[in-house]
């Protein structure tokens, strides 16, 4: 299967309507999670898209960008590097910010999770407006890690986030409208 086929996928996840707002069109992959076989068989898919981008590290942001580079990363045969909320790792850290909705949320890596020139896999499960991975993204290259590739299970076409994403090669498995 390549991303383009991805679209048996989207019978496994289930919309959910206005939540956690109105008029928000939530995308539920825990109906896909609990499916042993299709959930191997997304994780698989994913990694023969992203097997030929050189990648070292996956790194996935919390929470479900764990639940996606885990497995992925396991796949691929090569580290998983956690993406925090602020607080939650224990060594030195480097922080990054992004945009809410209505305000900012800070993420945290740690300072000696990438070496300089180590190509990097970024991966989340949902592609949106792209600030959460950018914020990713931006603390890997401080780090002086290379990414290489950005992966998500489902991309919210609507919502323009590989617009801001442009000088990446991005993979997504299954695309939707916001």
């Amino acid at each position: 299967m390549t991303p383009k086929d991805g679209e048996w996928l989207k019978q496994l996840i289930r919309i959910i309507p206005d939540f956690p707002m109105k008029g928000i069109s939530f995308k539920d992959i825990t109906t896909l999670l609990k499916d042993g076989e299709a959930w191997r068989k997304s994780i698989r898919s994913l990694a023969e898209a992203c097997k030929g981008k050189g990648a070292e590290l996956v790194v996935g942001p919390e929470a479900r960008g764990f639940i996606i580079g885990a497995p992925l990363a396991y796949e691929l045969g090569i580290g998983f590097v956690p993406v925090r909320k602020a607080g939650k790792l224990p060594g030195p850290t480097l922080r990054g910010e992004y945009k809410l909705e209505y305000g900012k949320d800070v993420l945290e890596i740690h300072r000696d999770a990438i070496r300089p020139g180590q190509k990097v896999l970024v991966v989340d499960d949902l592609l949106a407006t792209g600030g959460t991975i950018s914020a990713s993204v931006d603390m890997v290259k401080q780090l002086g890690g290379n990414v290489v590739a950005l992966a998500f299970l489902i991309e919210l076409t609507d919502l323009k986030g590989r617009d801001k994403l442009k000088d990446f090669d991005v993979v997504s498995l299954i695309k939707y409208p916001s």
